[in-house]
């Protein structure tokens, strides 16, 4: 009871939930977003939403790219940091861009995404990672 009350962690702690956000957020935007966009690609390059003026397919683009190269790239801890700037832009602008109007309860899946990529961005990929192994 006392360790369940208490505010200290352990390295190995920190490492493994670390991990676990990497690969939960990551394999979840993958499968759940990614590969569905480069799927239907023909499909929405003409009804996407066409960020800061660049176009439907470049913004479609530019989403594929951060929910599959970069999801790819937390999942193995590689650049995590820089994969996780452009998956935080891309669920910043599906919160308040496409979503912008909308009750807040429909954004809870772009919000927990981008809560996790932000909580790497700051943490970093922990120990378990390609980047923790190149860097010991």
């Amino acid at each position: 009871m006392k360790k369940l009350l208490s505010i200290h962690y352990s390295e190995w702690a920190f490492n493994l939930s670390i991990f676990c956000l990497r690969l939960v957020s990551g394999l979840m935007l993958l499968f759940g977003h990614g590969f569905d966009k480069l799927q239907k690609f023909n499909t929405l390059q003409g009804s996407f939403y066409n960020f800061m003026g660049l176009g439907s397919r470049t913004s479609l683009v530019l989403a594929i790219f951060a929910e599959l190269f970069c999801s790819i790239f937390i999942i193995l801890g590689l650049f995590t940091r820089f994969s996780a700037i452009p998956l935080i832009i891309t669920m910043l602008v599906a919160i308040f861009g496409h979503n912008a109007g909308r009750p807040w309860l429909e954004n809870e899946t772009g919000a927990l995404y981008l809560t996790s990529f932000f909580v790497l961005l700051l943490c970093g990929p922990g120990k378990i990672s390609i980047d923790g192994m190149l860097n010991k």
